[in-house]
């Protein structure tokens, strides 16, 4: 109970930070819940993020459960309510807003500066997934293996979580 208003400024405070998708926030995810506030380890974080890889609906879901741990049932509605709403509520206010400016001539302009920073705040989120998933050859070799699978063939990335989970079954 003690850790409801934690976890409630925590995960407000990412959801704003998820341009470019949740991955643009997991390094923030990572030293905010496992530095900061020890809510779980990395080695778990990066086994809920490739969980939630797997699960329909939202990726970001995988934060239901730090929320349940930190607080039980009660923190993880809590997490939900706050990782989505403020993202939600800033969509539909500035998607309206942006509509609206359909003519004005910085427009292009803004779309054209966001997106190398979504791609860079991916980028960033990527990294920070790879320090903690790649820790020897074996590991490294499978995920060398996924981004080529990745690159040449439009597949469902959820087989690969999959097949590199059957990989780390079998070699490990």
């Amino acid at each position: 109970m003690s850790e409801l208003p934690s976890l409630l400024g925590v995960f407000s405070y990412l959801s704003l930070l998820t341009v470019g998708g949740g991955m643009a926030a997991f390094p923030e995810l990572k030293d905010q819940t496992v530095e900061v506030h020890a809510w779980l380890t990395f080695p778990q974080l990066v086994h809920l993020y490739s969980v939630g890889q797997l699960a329909p609906g939202p990726n970001m879901m995988m934060i239901v459960p730090i929320g349940d741990w930190a607080a039980g049932p009660l923190g993880a509605a809590a997490v939900l309510l706050a990782f989505f709403a403020p993202t939600a509520l800033l969509t539909f206010l500035v998607g309206r807003w942006w509509v609206k400016l359909a003519h004005w001539p910085w427009r292009t302009s803004i779309q054209s500066g966001l997106a190398p920073v979504a791609i860079g705040l991916l980028l960033a989120g990527c990294f920070t997934m790879a320090k903690g998933a790649i820790f020897g050859l074996e590991t490294a070799a499978i995920a060398a293996g996924v981004l080529l699978v990745l690159l040449s063939y439009k597949i469902n990335p959820a087989l690969l979580v999959l097949g590199g989970a059957a990989v780390g079954l079998i070699s490990f």
